[in-house]
């Protein structure tokens, strides 16, 4: 019982986090982990978990929706499909002890991303402007990260596109949750074809992710993002400590 409301209470998290401004992966993969999921089929449960949540955040952007000037939004889409899967593919042969010390040091990294990715993102847009082709590439890798692990991604893709226009981060978040979620559910059949994803569990986080997901995303534009971020960053932060602790000092 403890473990279902650890993974029931992770995912509502995650949902409200993800839909808000990017990191649910930070609480779904630590909860999974403690509650006994090795941690490559956490990562793996977690990605499949939370793809419905990413899809009830799309849907209730979907009146927000924007593309990009000079860029096709389906060949985005397309490239984030074939990047999630690369990704996927390289998780899937990756072994068990190998992700397992690789998992704190990827919450890190994706912890440092999240939290500093915006002023990176303002840094770069001043010195460097982007093409669409090179946006095309850039999209097609973050697809990789994002089917392999994914913590932050959606924060780096608005970091990225923030080089290629001058659209505001609102207008863009729309455009975030769909391409979040083809990449994951690009995965998602992968992990399952591949007998990685922990049914149980995963289905628990399920009901809290698209629940935080959708009422995340419609009483999200009510909340200053700025607060949030610091909030969700110091959050990921704890968690990533933990999980170190979890993996170096047992």
């Amino acid at each position: 019982m403890n473990d279902i409301l650890l993974i029931a209470g992770a995912g509502l998290v995650a949902g409200t986090m993800n839909a808000i401004a990017g990191g649910g992966s930070f609480v779904t993969l630590p909860a999974l982990m403690a509650a006994g999921v090795p941690a490559l089929n956490a990562n793996a449960s977690s990605t499949v978990a939370l793809v419905p949540s990413a899809l009830a955040s799309a849907y209730a952007y979907r009146h927000d929706f924007q593309g990009f000037e000079g860029v096709s939004f389906r060949v985005m889409a397309l490239l984030s499909v074939l990047g999630g899967a690369c990704g996927a593919i390289l998780l899937l042969v990756t072994p068990q002890s190998v992700f397992a010390i690789l998992v704190p040091f990827l919450l890190l990294f994706g912890t440092l991303a999240f939290a500093f990715g915006r002023q990176a993102g303002a840094w770069l847009r001043q010195r460097v402007h982007i093409t669409p082709r090179m946006m095309l590439a850039c999209q097609f890798v973050l697809g990789v990260y994002g089917g392999y692990f994914g913590g932050a991604v959606g924060i780096m893709m608005l970091a990225a596109w923030s080089l290629l226009t001058s659209a505001s981060i609102a207008a863009m978040q729309p455009a975030r949750n769909l391409l979040n979620s083809a990449m994951n559910a690009t995965a998602t059949i992968l992990f399952v074809a591949g007998g990685l994803v922990f049914w149980r569990q995963t289905f628990i986080l399920f009901g809290g992710a698209i629940i935080g997901g959708y009422f995340g995303a419609h009483y999200g534009r009510k909340i200053d993002p700025a607060k949030a971020r610091i909030v969700i960053s110091g959050l990921n932060a704890c968690m990533t400590a933990l999980v170190f602790w979890r993996t170096f000092a047992s």
